[in-house]
């Protein structure tokens, strides 16, 4: 009888304890691991609790464990024999983390206890940038219900009610053109179109809202990619891409500043016209049911290819500027503002805040010109808002604030006879852009040409000069 192959015999846990696997395992572990006697002497500390406390795992075995960890939860395991699970530990140099720790019971009999640990300052600072952008999001929202856009019984009245019909019709659903200068709401209109279809049954309650600005592409052949798709050898390196038209089929596809699609009207013209695309270098037609809702700062009958205007501007909405609205409109788009930044603080710090404006303060913000519109009026709010208040670091504890934002806030001269918000520094909600940008890896000419689409009349080597002085 032939005998077995010793390694093809299975390992058993006697096998295992032999061969010291567990140290090789905790040696190896991500997090910090402590195991101490009754009398609080280390007898194993893997690498990651050496690393901890600044020294080795040799040096630590024999030793007492307040020694490295003065406030050990390990000590209170010891004293009542009972675990102690997920405390939160402030330790030398800021850092934090969070243990667990453990009773060791051999043949019954109490004899030590055993501390699992891991770093989470990492989490936190994760959790805190998370809790920002949704912070940042939430400032930044627009609205879906027509009721509950500021102007609706006012300068919107009747934008808002032909924007229903362009979905709501008894005759279908039909394409249509907003026009407004930057600012203005057009995507705020266009996803409350979307939002209204999906009300009145129109759309599916999962049907796709699937927006692309086509002028921030540096041609046209790249937003045409983005909207259309694209083959495998359409072009140098191509692959084979779904499209923004086949991805909104069965919703909205909304083509913000739309003029910039230049010689590919046609091909729009064609995906409105018979349902159908081809991708960019492909043969095969693909079905799409897609309403088209196009948007420009330009004049798109003056852009668009006739017979493309034509089918797109059944309904042609044109949106006010901030300047073409009454005064109450103003204020309450200004109070709209401020409520959302007490909602946002109380919803992601936990603190009742009341903002209040000094009269000389309210006087110059209802008074100021905003050339990028609305946007541009709760940008500066919202900056205003920021320059008035405290830090996070100051308020640690609180459960209620009242702050006054005053003239001295403002991002922008009161003094001047026009009162022209224009930004010609970069200071307020343009210097985050520039940080924001520049951190994606942007160079200065990119920065400026994002900036400028957005309303900013700010030149490459202004971006160039600020980079170099403050981000270098």
């Amino acid at each position: 009888m032939k005998k077995p192959d010793l390694l093809s015999l299975p390992l058993t846990l006697h096998d295992l304890t032999q061969h010291d696997f567990y140290r090789q395992i905790l040696d190896r572990c991500n997090d910090g691991v402590n195991v101490a006697d009754l009398q609080g002497r280390l007898v194993y500390a893997n690498p990651v609790s050496a690393a901890y406390a600044g020294s080795t795992p040799n040096e630590m075995i024999g030793e007492d464990i307040t020694r490295f960890y003065p406030k050990a939860v390990l000590l209170s395991v010891l004293e009542t024999q009972r675990p102690v699970l997920d405390k939160q530990i402030h330790f030398i140099g800021g850092k934090k983390y969070l243990v667990s720790s453990f009773p060791i019971y051999l043949n019954g009999r109490f004899c030590g206890a055993y501390s699992v640990f891991k770093d989470i300052q990492d989490i936190e600072i994760l959790n805190r940038r998370i809790k920002a952008l949704e912070m940042k999001l939430s400032l930044s929202s627009v609205e879906h219900d027509p009721m509950q856009i500021i102007g609706n019984e006012g300068s919107l009245k009747e934008v808002l009610r032909a924007s229903q019909r362009t979905v709501g019709s008894l005759g279908g659903p039909r394409h249509s053109i907003i026009i407004g200068e930057s600012g203005t709401g057009k995507t705020m209109l266009a996803r409350m179109i979307y939002h209204y279809a999906i009300q009145v049954g129109v759309l599916d309650r999962q049907a796709p809202f699937v927006e692309i600005n086509c002028a921030q592409y540096t041609n046209a052949d790249i937003a045409a990619v983005e909207i259309f798709g694209s083959e495998e050898g359409a072009y140098t390196g191509s692959k084979q891409k779904k499209g923004l038209f086949e991805q909104a089929s069965g919703g909205i596809l909304f083509l913000d500043e739309a003029h910039a699609l230049e010689h590919y009207q046609t091909t729009l013209l064609k995906a409105v016209e018979s349902g159908k695309i081809r991708r960019i270098g492909g043969n095969r037609e693909i079905a799409v049911d897609v309403i088209v809702i196009a948007a420009s700062t330009h004049n798109l009958k003056d852009e668009l290819l006739p017979e493309l205007y034509q089918r797109l501007a059944q309904y042609e909405l044109v949106l006010p500027t901030l300047g073409d609205r009454s005064t109450s409109e103003k204020e309450a788009l200004l109070h709209h503002f401020i409520k959302k930044y007490e909602d946002a603080v109380a919803q992601y710090h936990g603190i009742q805040y009341q903002v209040r404006l000094s009269p000389a303060a309210r006087e110059a913000l209802l008074k100021a010109q905003y050339p990028r519109n609305i946007r541009q009026l709760r940008d500066v709010v919202n900056h205003s808002i920021d320059a008035a208040s405290p830090l996070i670091s100051e308020v640690q504890g609180e459960v209620s604030l009242t702050i006054e934002v005053q003239l001295k806030h403002l991002p922008f001269d009161c003094q001047s006879e026009s009162t022209a918000v224009t930004y010609t520094a970069i200071e307020g909600p343009v210097k985050q852009m520039v940080h924001q940008l520049a951190g994606e890896g942007l160079g200065p000419r990119k920065i400026a040409r994002a900036l400028q689409q957005e309303g900013w009349p700010i030149e490459y080597y202004q971006v160039a000069y600020y980079l170099k002085r403050h981000l270098s």
